[in-house]
């Protein structure tokens, strides 16, 4: 059947299908999406707490309301959403094919994030557009609009590297906010131009080195341990290393290499600790599982991918000073473009379209500092807005190119509700809206539908 403008159905009949009253079926998911957020933002605002090392003024007089803050901003979310949808049914006498996803959910969204503190609007925005724009291409993919590009997401992750690497290096304000401080754990502080060590203290470990080898007794009867140390100690110590280098501790290559095996160890103990609760849960009914959080194969490709970042960009940006004979920013372009590679061990879309978009983010803020872009006042909450009302029109219509994450904290935040419209009767615009619903139509009541068979295609005049 072609396409239509616009369906009859009633909201009862295309929405809310548990409960035929536009109120209730509102307070429902209302009183759903509050007690789903309260449960994720507690230990959320808990866990940011602990790790920024809050104290008990804190607990005692920020943290609750701060909680009940952000609670509300997710809830109204929710529950303005399906306010709206029955309210663009009455004005419009049916729903087109905009109005039940979009059009629903623009303005509930940008009521819902003025609610939010304006310290986490910025975060959301850059989120949600992040996801928003990744819904929009699996649109023009699915519309043979786009021809996606093949390991698309590990390119883009190398440009993107390429460029953060560079503004790291070149600029000290360049990447402000949670960038900088990232990036000088990830790649220390040896690679920012700024930091050096002055060359009386350089020649002094040197010569404290020296001593100290003149210095250890020689026994035959060394321990595999005090053995193993001295190997190591002899392998940093001694070798290759280019004048240019800040790393006077380590040659070249033992640098690269403890920079893997350091980053290697916190990509496998972050997959390890993202495990945990599922392990825990499964301790007492399945502990055969418990071996799978040490043994995982997603932990190592994590760590392989944080660890070979690491030593690629510090690899390459040791041997353009040694074939250069200089340390200049612009090898930080090089080698975070090579460094980018390492994400063939650990593919993530989400990981690529996030640090694109902060990219962005970052190179206009410093375009309104420099005078070259304008300032438009409250964009986040606008772009915020627009941003989760494309997510939710892909959810209504199109639910295969929404980000499967995203679509289970819909699921969650709303009990398993958004999962209950009528979307066979959404299938007349042409997205296969009731693709991945199995043929799901739901039970309602006679007394309050319009059209004789619910889920069924709908002739217009």
């Amino acid at each position: 059947m072609a396409a239509l403008s616009k369906i009859p159905h009633s909201c009862y009949e295309l929405g809310h299908t548990w409960n035929p009253s536009c109120l209730h079926s509102a307070l429902d998911v209302t009183r759903g999406a509050l007690e789903v957020s309260f449960k994720i933002y507690v230990p959320l605002y808990l866990i940011a707490a602990v790790l920024r090392r809050k104290k008990k003024d804190y607990y005692l007089k920020r943290l609750l309301p701060e909680i009940l803050w952000s609670t509300s901003f997710l809830t109204a979310n929710g529950g303005l959403y399906i306010v709206f949808f029955c309210i663009l049914r009455k004005l419009l006498g049916g729903f087109h094919s905009w109005s039940a996803g979009f059009g629903s959910a623009l303005p509930a969204s940008y009521i819902a994030i003025l609610l939010e503190r304006k310290s986490r609007r910025g975060l959301l925005t850059i989120y949600m557009t992040n996801l928003a724009i990744e819904t929009l291409f699996r649109m023009a993919v699915t519309r043979g609009i786009i021809k996606p590009i093949k390991h698309g997401e590990v390119l883009l992750f190398c440009v993107t590297s390429s460029l953060y690497m560079f503004f790291f290096r070149s600029d000290k304000d360049g990447l402000k906010g949670f960038a900088s401080p990232a990036l000088k754990f990830i790649i220390g502080k040896e690679e920012i131009p700024t930091h050096s060590v002055p060359l009386e203290r350089a020649a002094a470990i040197e010569t404290e080195d020296s001593q100290a080898s003149a210095e250890r007794p020689s026994s035959r009867r060394k321990t595999l341990v005090a053995y193993t140390r001295e190997l190591l100690e002899s392998i940093c110590r001694k070798g290759p290393r280019h004048r240019c280098c800040k790393h006077y501790q380590d040659n070249c290559i033992s640098y690269c290499v403890k920079s893997f095996v350091r980053m290697f160890s916190v990509g496998y103990l972050i997959q390890c600790c993202l495990k945990v609760p599922s392990a825990f849960r499964q301790m007492f009914s399945k502990p055969s599982r418990l071996p799978s959080l040490f043994y995982n194969k997603e932990n190592f490709q994590l760590g392989a991918f944080l660890g070979s970042f690491v030593s690629i960009y510090k690899g390459t940006s040791c041997l353009l000073r040694w074939v250069r004979n200089i340390d200049d920013e612009l090898h930080a372009l090089v080698a975070g473009f090579l460094a980018g590679i390492s994400m063939f061990f650990y593919k993530s879309t989400t990981i690529s379209m996030y640090l694109f978009t902060k990219l962005v983010e970052t190179m206009y803020f410093k375009g309104i500092e420099a005078g070259r872009f304008p300032y438009f006042p409250h964009a986040d909450t606008v772009l915020y807005a627009i941003s989760t009302a494309i997510c939710f029109q892909a959810a209504v219509m199109e639910v295969q190119n929404l980000r499967p994450t995203y679509w289970k904290f819909l699921l969650r935040l709303t009990k398993g509700r958004f999962a209950l419209m009528n979307r066979q009767l959404l299938d007349v615009f042409g997205t296969q809206a009731s693709r991945d619903f199995k043929g799901f139509v739901p039970k309602l009541d006679p007394r309050f539908t319009t059209m004789l068979t619910p889920g069924a295609d709908v002739q217009l005049g």
